[in-house]
């Protein structure tokens, strides 16, 4: 499981270091893709296989379905970290999530998402203030 929120800056080539802990998680091989809120998603293999099966199972006949796989696998790339633990974001992807210097990257239980530092403070201030609300409505237990 993913979890935790730290703060990186892309270096000049457009290189990420992804944290030792989420990288370990994610393995030799990797997928980053746009996701919702113009953050981009980033899934072990395991758990992209599953969102694929997923995917396929929608009928292509909806058009939401057409977009929204299109959406996501459009965007998709197979990433792998360098020994230092850096990953190349494509200037498509970087465009996308507004990410220019620097980032926020969290774990989110099954994948790990990778957001502009702006949009990440603005999405969390904005959020804060609704999570007990959020709560309510979802969470059936203590927690």
């Amino acid at each position: 499981m993913f979890m935790g929120e730290y703060q990186h800056s892309i270096d000049v080539k457009g290189r990420i270091i992804i944290p030792a802990k989420l990288r370990d998680g994610l393995g030799k091989t990797f997928i980053i893709t746009r996701g919702l809120e113009n953050c981009l998603f980033v899934y072990p293999m395991s758990e992209w296989e599953l969102l694929e099966q997923k995917l396929k199972a929608l009928p292509f006949t909806k058009k939401d379905v057409r977009a929204f796989t299109r959406f996501l696998l459009s965007g998709a790339i197979e990433a792998e970290a360098d020994k230092q633990g850096r990953v190349l974001l494509p200037n498509n992807l970087r465009d996308f999530a507004e990410i220019d210097k620097e980032c926020v990257i969290i774990g989110v239980s099954s994948r790990v998402e990778i957001w502009s530092k702006d949009k990440w403070n603005n999405y969390y201030q904005t959020a804060d203030s609704t999570f007990e609300d959020i709560a309510e409505t979802i969470v059936d237990f203590e927690l």
